[in-house]
């Protein structure tokens, strides 16, 4: 415990600092947000900026939907906090394993169900509002993204431009001026648009890697399920290889390439997504000051050999022996013994 403390202040300590290798490539640290909004205040000064806002989660506390001017209100709120720095706002991301208590949903299966943007396209006024929320948000601040939960195809990219396009022409009349357009981006969290970066570089501004679900369903285990949960691993030879891929393909491609999920805040993953090519990483708060910590302690070409040693590995066991022992030989084990 002495050590997880005197790690924890050390942590601390380089909270300040910037996030670059020791090398002095930069790497961006992002915010997971909504769900805390006083702790992110606190840590705005330390991130680069809003990586994911859960905006399901002001949904999730109310009786019914909330207006449009509610959600404005929310919005605007968050974006004016950052306001010189990236606030990427995700869309509707509900479903029957995380429902709204005024829209009950009931499905055997439900990661493989109704969800995400699945629901929002299906009932394209939840979307309408909420886009026209965000966009008026954005008319003073300018630092928009928004971010697609849950994309399967092309098709569904198609439909949500289309409509952020009609919101954009609705809010404009609205207003009397012409607002700032967003970046847009999808969450690549379905194993199917991992084979699909050349066709998504044309039609998105930037890729969010989610890690949980994509390991979910690369896997086929459902991370919830106490009998199977235990072959969840992120660290899975076959999960790495996939998001080796992606790196690869988003550089060829020219795609401005973002991942969260519990990957982008665990130190026995980062250094490894660091080697592969990964430079925007977003993760809770709690994660924040280790991250950086260990950022500043590790260079490019030793998580570019760690990286290709870890795609080598044929079993999960290898990959995480592998990384222990980089991190023990570094003096920064205690990040993985007290952070798990």
């Amino acid at each position: 415990i002495s050590e997880e403390n005197e790690l924890s202040r050390l942590a601390e300590d380089d909270l300040e600092r910037a996030s670059e290798l020791k090398s002095g490539e930069r790497v961006k640290v992002m915010l997971n947000a909504g769900l805390s909004p006083e702790h992110e205040e606190k840590l705005g000064n330390f991130v680069d900026g809003i990586g994911l806002y859960r905006t399901e989660i002001p949904f999730m506390l109310q009786s019914g939907f909330p207006s449009e001017e509610e959600q404005v209100a929310q919005y605007q709120g968050m974006l004016q906090m950052f306001n010189e720095k990236s606030v990427t706002l995700r869309t509707l991301d509900i479903g029957a394993d995380k429902q709204l208590p005024y829209m009950p949903i009931s499905e055997e299966n439900p990661c493989l169900g109704w969800r995400g943007i699945r629901i929002t396209l299906d009932q394209p006024e939840i979307f309408l509002v909420q886009v026209r929320a965000m966009l008026r948000a954005n008319a003073a601040t300018g630092n928009l993204s928004i971010l697609l939960p849950m994309v399967t195809s092309l098709d569904e990219v198609d439909e949500a431009r289309r409509l952020i396009d009609r919101a954009s022409r609705e809010v404009e009349e609205m207003i009397g001026y012409a607002i700032p357009r967003p970046r847009l981006g999808v969450m690549l969290e379905v194993p199917s648009m991992v084979f699909m970066l050349p066709q998504l570089a044309n039609r998105v501004d930037f890729i969010s890697v989610g890690t949980n679900d994509l390991t979910q369903y690369i896997l086929a285990v459902d991370r919830n399920n106490t009998r199977v949960a235990s072959m969840y691993d992120s660290l899975h030879p076959g999960v790495l290889r996939a998001l080796a891929m992606i790196a690869r393909d988003a550089e060829r491609f020219g795609i401005d390439l973002r991942l969260c999920g519990e990957m982008a805040g665990d130190p026995m993953c980062v250094t490894i997504l660091i080697g592969m090519g990964y430079r925007h990483l977003s993760m809770n708060g709690r994660s924040v000051a280790r991250v950086k910590y260990l950022l500043r302690r590790i260079d490019i070409n030793e998580a570019q050999e760690l990286s290709q040693r870890s795609l080598e590995a044929q079993m999960t066991a290898e990959v995480r022996h592998q990384v222990a022992a980089f991190m023990e030989r570094r003096g920064l084990g205690g990040l993985i013994r007290g952070g798990r």
